[in-house]
């Protein structure tokens, strides 16, 4: 309100938004009662300004993402900890294994973290950023912890040919790099996301909805400025005096002070204002029902989780109608986002841990234990229960268990 009433004085200059153009260029402005220097009425300033975002490094998505975003939050939450929550297998060639140092190592990384909360950090860190980096620990001749390392604190250091040579891992002033051997192998594992136009680094999901998620939290803000304000638009008062005489000094320092001290602030909602003679208000804002306020925030809520891949409904966001029923939306979750992100994790994992441990051991998903497919594997059974064409071992070989031919005799 205040920002507005020096510009509607009509004998006062009119400052510019923008440097004063030079005098053979410059428009002329003139008043409604003709006479550029005096009159009643009130001049209408518009400019199309830029849209700025946000930075996509670390500290500004984590910040204005994850910990001030309630959407991106949840979609984080939820893909990480249901990722965490899957049960693991690991095979030695196509022979299950009840133990193996891998399974160990990851279900007790190290003394920090258990392996739910060592795997919700991986995932996370892919999911904000989209890169991921786990140290392995040596101690003696043999692996014995994972650390998942912050992605803002390290560094890749390629070679003249373009290709990785090792990392730099700082910590405030310290500094260490870790190279890769003659072999290639590091005891570095980096975890990325594709990214179109960078051969080190992926690209996270976060990033593809950062216009949307600027527009979610610029909602909020205006939403609370607004509250702040008394719930009230954007305005003005016209002073329009009988005799055309402008308002004095005296008379516009009272009216704005009046204005701050008493119609502004969230506890002063509600109070009426008085105009005396001359003062006329003019509404110069949109209201939250002209600026569609809750569709705009639902719309850059469906945005925003479309990029991560979660189902709206899940989220509870309304408007969404592309599922029938949460069962299927959790389904559609489960095979669309979350298999595939555990899948490519475990054969980045598989890829770097095998030069480390003897044979061809090879982490997998148990996918008979993950609730969402619980649907999925009841309707495989109830099919093979009536194929009565098959046998009993080709029944469970379809649902991938040994055949009966094989199990040990006791």
């Amino acid at each position: 309100m205040k920002n507005y009433l020096r510009w509607l004085m009509p004998t006062r200059e009119v400052p510019h938004a923008r440097p004063a153009l030079p005098r053979s260029t410059t428009e002329q402005k003139t008043f409604a009662s003709g006479d550029s220097g005096s009159g009643s009425g009130f001049i209408a300033l518009a400019g199309g300004g830029r849209s700025s975002w946000s930075q996509t490094d670390y500290a500004t998505m984590a910040r204005k993402g994850y910990m001030a975003n309630p959407i991106v939050f949840r979609c984080v939450r939820l893909i990480s900890e249901t990722a965490a929550a899957v049960p693991l297998l690991i095979y030695e060639g196509v022979v299950e294994q009840d133990q193996h140092p891998i399974l160990d190592l990851l279900h007790h990384p190290n003394l920090r973290q258990g392996g739910k909360e060592f795997m919700e950090m991986l995932i996370g860190h892919l999911l904000v950023f989209g890169n991921a980096y786990v140290e392995l620990v040596d101690i003696g001749s043999s692996p014995r912890e994972l650390h998942a390392l912050r992605p803002d604190r390290v560094r890749i250091l390629c070679g003249s040919n373009g290709w990785t040579e090792g990392y730099e891992h700082s910590v405030q002033n310290s500094r260490r790099r870790i190279m890769l051997d003659q072999d290639g192998w590091s005891a570095i594992l980096h975890l990325s996301l594709f990214h179109p136009l960078d051969d080190q680094r992926g690209f996270p999901p976060l990033q593809a909805a950062l216009m949307a998620l600027d527009v979610h939290n610029s909602a909020c803000r205006w939403n609370k400025s607004l509250l702040d304000n008394s719930a009230r638009p954007s305005g003005a008062l016209v002073y329009a005096s009988p005799s055309g005489s402008p308002m004095s000094e005296d008379q516009f320092a009272r009216l704005k002070q009046e204005l701050e001290d008493g119609y502004t602030g969230s506890t002063r909602a509600g109070r009426p204002l008085l105009l005396e003679g001359g003062l006329d208000w003019k509404a110069m804002g949109y209201s939250p029902r002209d600026m569609d306020f809750v569709d705009a925030r639902n719309a850059a809520a469906r945005d925003i989780a479309l990029a991560f891949g979660v189902p709206p409904m899940l989220l509870g966001i309304p408007g969404d109608n592309t599922y029938s029923n949460y069962q299927e939306a959790n389904r559609a979750f489960t095979r669309q986002t979350l298999l595939p992100l555990i899948n490519r994790t475990l054969d980045s994992i598989n890829h770097w841990l095998q030069p480390r441990f003897e044979g061809q051991a090879r982490l997998a998903i148990d996918e008979d234990r993950v609730e969402g497919l619980a649907d999925e594997r009841e309707a495989v059974w109830r099919r093979l229960n009536c194929a009565d064409y098959l046998s009993d071992d080709e029944k469970r070989q379809a649902v991938g268990y040994s055949p009966l031919s094989e199990m040990p005799t006791s």
